[in-house]
């Protein structure tokens, strides 16, 4: 009776293909809300006369919170958070996790328009590769997927994983944080410990609808107020020395990469996978991440420095008005 079941529930339903436009309207609004806030951590780096690079002080943070751009930035962060739990109680978290992607397309084409950058083929290349690897993933998962019951074991094996990567995390931010190439690391360790939060939101939405509130779903509530805080910590100080499209390329590939290894290794909403579909996955995956990478070494000075100037509000013909 219950492999009957199972067979019965994999793929995705009508009603849980209804996340999929919920999680797109999130994944754009989470776009918008990363440009509002890289200008508040612009101007406010620039109203103190350094940067954040090294990590984000107290008083960088209280300038943060003067800012109406970085605040209603957060506030449509939060809205967009509403839309990815809103998601997730109707499609299983590979499938709505990796659609952020949505965010990369909308982020770089708005970018580039702002900062008057034409999109180099590198560029296009590299948004097609994260997009079409994730895009892949995404249908790959949707024909495997299955619902099941959260347990006691998964739950200790998620927080038990969570407290690893953000303790892996804190220790390598030490030692990275005066380094160069920080900004790539900012970005994959927000992205991580983000894919930690969607991964919890999914539990305590699971756990809630068969075991209601105990003492796992308060320590999932816990871990991801955890991981959300420090992940947005190193997505904050990622703005300080990059630009808003590559804070978001990373975020919606490891994102969902780590969410969705998760639900696929922890949690079993994949259990009618065969080793074709876990090649699919790695393929997809690799491609995905392979984009990020691309896009990150045809980032120029230049591009970074419009970036910026846009953030701050000042026109490229003032700056070079002042330099000569």
């Amino acid at each position: 009776m219950n492999t009957l079941e199972a067979q019965l529930t994999v793929g995705l339903t009508p009603y849980q293909m209804i996340g999929i436009p919920i999680a797109i309207l999130g994944a754009v609004l989470m776009s918008v809300s990363a440009m509002l806030q890289h200008r508040g951590v612009s101007k406010v780096d620039a109203g103190i006369g350094s940067d954040s690079s090294g990590g984000l002080g107290m008083r960088q943070f209280w300038r943060l919170l003067r800012r109406p751009s970085w605040v209603f930035g957060t506030l449509l962060i939060g809205i967009a958070i509403v839309c990815q739990l809103g998601a997730l109680m109707f499609a299983p978290l590979v499938v709505v996790q990796p659609i952020g992607v949505v965010s990369l397309i909308v982020t770089t084409l708005i970018t580039a328009r702002q900062t008057r950058h034409r999109l180099s083929k590198r560029k296009i290349i590299a948004v097609l590769m994260s997009v079409l690897g994730i895009a892949g993933f995404v249908l790959v998962a949707a024909t495997v997927v299955t619902d099941a019951r959260v347990t006691e074991r998964q739950v200790i094996t998620v927080l038990v994983i969570a407290v690893i990567a953000v303790a892996l995390t804190g220790i390598a931010f030490v030692i990275l944080r005066h380094r160069r190439g920080r900004n790539l690391f900012y970005i994959i360790a927000g992205g991580v410990l983000y894919g930690f939060v969607a991964t919890f939101a999914k539990v305590i939405l699971a756990r809630l609808q068969t075991d209601g509130i105990d003492t796992y779903t308060v320590l999932c509530a816990a871990g991801l107020l955890l991981t959300l805080l420090v992940g947005g910590y190193f997505v904050q100080t990622a703005y300080a020395t990059g630009t808003t499209e590559m804070v978001i390329a990373g975020l919606t590939v490891v994102d969902p990469i780590v969410a969705v290894t998760i639900g696929i290794v922890v949690l079993g909403e994949v259990a009618g996978a065969t080793a074709i579909t876990y090649l699919l996955f790695i393929l997809f995956g690799a491609l995905a991440v392979c984009g990020v990478f691309l896009l990150e070494s045809s980032q120029t000075d230049e591009e970074i420095r419009a970036a910026r100037r846009h953030a701050l509000g000042v026109s490229t013909n003032q700056i070079e008005t002042r330099e000569q």
